[in-house]
């Protein structure tokens, strides 16, 4: 999918995920449910970071694209030296290793220690890069007529003002993690979720996702997993745009009010 449809799917993914916490009685603080749902639907468009022209490319300047580019020719690698028989040999990594189960709890929980060991810098860092994409992947026609700075800038006050409001007695800091020392360990719970479900919604496109890499299936170590093709899209067409995107606003809506106990 195209990186608007990853980043709505992300957040509605953290609020349905409010929605089911709160009918096993752990309901998020509303400020848990909205940072989580807009870290999420950043880190909907991390899986990307294996792609040159991707959202997540553009959205940090050079550095971006510098890291795109390792990241390209590291899942490269990753995947030359540990494909199947059946499986060619590529030269360019997009949709192999940033697109699997492992580099989504890997880089997720390597935000949660970071969050946990690094105190307020490393919180403010993760709240910054994730808002920003989130900037880049749900306002996207805005974000790309304004200015790099402009967007920063953005990013950087949302995630002053997130902090400021998590740390307060109550908001969330210590949600899910209560023990002494575990304070924001649950920021790499909708980081780990938005690169799943990115990986989920490349898997209903026409090439399929290999999410469940290295487990051999047909030979093969990197199985393009997916819906029958019949069901599946060409991403940035009208059933990404008008039907799934409108759909995960019915339900992101719906999720957010059983989460909030509005609705039981």
């Amino acid at each position: 999918m195209m990186g608007p449809a990853h980043s709505l799917s992300g957040a509605t993914a953290w609020l349905g995920a409010g929605a089911v916490a709160a009918a096993l009685d752990r309901p998020m603080p509303w400020t848990v449910l909205v940072v989580g749902a807009l870290i999420c639907a950043g880190a909907a468009l991390a899986p990307d970071l294996d792609h040159k022209s991707a959202t997540i490319s553009r959205a940090f300047g050079p550095f971006s694209k510098i890291l795109c580019g390792v990241v390209d020719k590291l899942s490269a690698a990753v995947f030359n030296a540990t494909r199947g028989k059946a499986e060619r040999k590529r030269s360019g990594g997009h949709r192999t290793l940033t697109h699997t189960w492992i580099w989504a709890v890997m880089v997720g929980a390597g935000f949660s220690v970071a969050a946990v060991t690094g105190g307020r810098w490393a919180v403010l860092v993760i709240l910054f890069i994730h808002m920003v994409l989130a900037v880049e992947g749900l306002l996207w026609r805005m974000a790309r007529v304004s200015s790099d700075v402009l967007v920063w800038l953005l990013g950087a006050a949302t995630a002053w003002i997130l902090a400021e409001v998590l740390d307060q007695p109550g908001n969330g800091a210590n949600w899910l993690f209560g023990a002494e020392g575990q304070e924001y360990m649950w920021l790499g719970l909708p980081i780990v979720l938005g690169a799943i479900v990115h990986t989920i919604g490349d898997s209903i496109t026409i090439s399929g996702c290999p999410m469940l890499w290295p487990l051999p299936i047909a030979r093969k170590r990197w199985y393009p997993l997916g819906t029958p093709r019949f069901m599946r899209f060409r991403a940035g067409t009208w059933v990404e745009t008008r039907v799934l995107m409108p759909a995960f606003g019915v339900i992101g809506i719906g999720s957010t009010l059983i989460a909030l106990g509005v609705v039981g």
